[in-house]
């Protein structure tokens, strides 16, 4: 089957650059998804073409997938798109797709929606009961921080990869920190009570049925700032180490299941998400956020994950393509290439 591998690497690709940017992180990824994800295609038997996620997107599609006669689609796009500009930029290429008839993997443009921002999310999961951090949306940082307990961390109400992320330990620091989220992101503060004990990662693959793969604990070691920030994801000297499986009690790991294949199904995610936990030294959890298109690159805990399950890495990336596909076709995605 043709496969087009989506992805924003270059920013150049629009009529004007105006409005607010994608925010950017400190310094360059290490790895990228679709360096892997490529070759993992190719290795199950499709045609691939990597593009970029821009203005031109359609015609590039309408040249590599043109329908046949009776216009049905000719392939299928993994999306990989993050997006250039603008304010809902996950969904953008999603969009785009859509209007097209052009199917992919992941969520539709409102599943982005729902779990990109994470105050809504946070009121999606808490009419199901799940449980989340007590919180409020800040842009002064004067405003009453009313029942919330310090410490509390503040980060950008939109966005991933823990950009502008800040743990804030007295009410005297909150101001510049909501500033700071405000000035470079320009966007409102989330502040939400920081929970003190073990992250867990809960990765999540299907959709009418879903496969909860092996947990995965962020392990932070002796380190005093036990957050997974933009160091700690990405920079290989305050990378936390994962442990997968996580040493969770039977009990404790059905709860924490649950909850997860709930905020699944409450932000409409499809094919894959990975749901970040916290859990309180008492033993409580609580739901964090929802990676809508959580990370795919070789080291990251998703792929960590399915590993532990027994998938490898190209088993795993056409397993994704192949619920995608039967989510649209109620079937398998057609072997060799096409």
């Amino acid at each position: 089957m043709r496969v087009a591998v989506v992805r924003n690497r270059d920013f150049t690709g629009v009529i004007n650059r105006f409005g607010q940017p994608l925010p950017q992180p400190p310094e360059p990824y290490p790895e990228r998804d679709s360096d892997s994800v490529v070759p993992a295609l190719q290795e199950g038997g499709h045609e691939v073409l990597l593009c970029e996620g821009d203005k031109g997107l359609l015609t590039t599609l309408e040249r590599f997938m043109p329908p046949d006669s009776q216009a049905r689609p000719s392939g299928f796009v993994f999306n990989l798109a993050h997006g250039i500009q603008g304010e809902s930029y996950f969904s953008h290429v999603p969009a785009m797709l859509e209007m097209a008839g052009v199917p992919y993997t992941g969520p539709s443009p409102l599943g982005h929606e729902l779990a990109n921002d994470k105050v809504v999310t946070k009121i999606l999961i808490r009419d199901r009961g799940v449980p989340t951090p007590n919180f409020r949306v800040m842009r002064r940082g004067t405003e009453g921080t009313g029942d919330l307990r310090f410490p509390v961390v503040v980060k950008p109400l939109r966005g991933g990869d823990s950009l502008g992320l800040q743990l804030v330990y007295e009410p005297a620091e909150l101001k510049q920190a909501v500033e700071v989220i405000v000035e470079q992101y320009a966007q409102d503060a989330l502040v939400e009570e920081y929970i003190d004990g073990r992250e867990i990662s809960v990765p999540l693959l299907g959709n009418e049925e879903l496969e909860v793969l092996p947990l995965v604990e962020q392990d932070f070691g002796d380190r005093a700032t036990r957050l997974m920030t933009w160091e700690a994801k990405y920079v290989a000297a305050a990378a936390a180490s994962k442990i997968c499986p996580a040493q969770i009690g039977n009990g404790l790991a059905t709860v924490l299941r649950d909850i997860s294949i709930a905020t699944f199904r409450a932000c409409q995610c499809r094919d894959y998400a990975r749901v970040d936990i916290r859990i309180d030294r008492s033993g409580q959890p609580f739901v964090l956020e929802i990676n809508a298109n959580p990370s795919l690159t070789t080291g990251s805990s998703y792929c960590a994950a399915a590993n532990t399950a027994g998938y490898s890495y190209s088993s795993l990336i056409n397993r994704i393509l192949d619920v995608a596909h039967a989510r649209y076709f109620g079937t398998s995605v057609p072997q060799g290439r096409t």
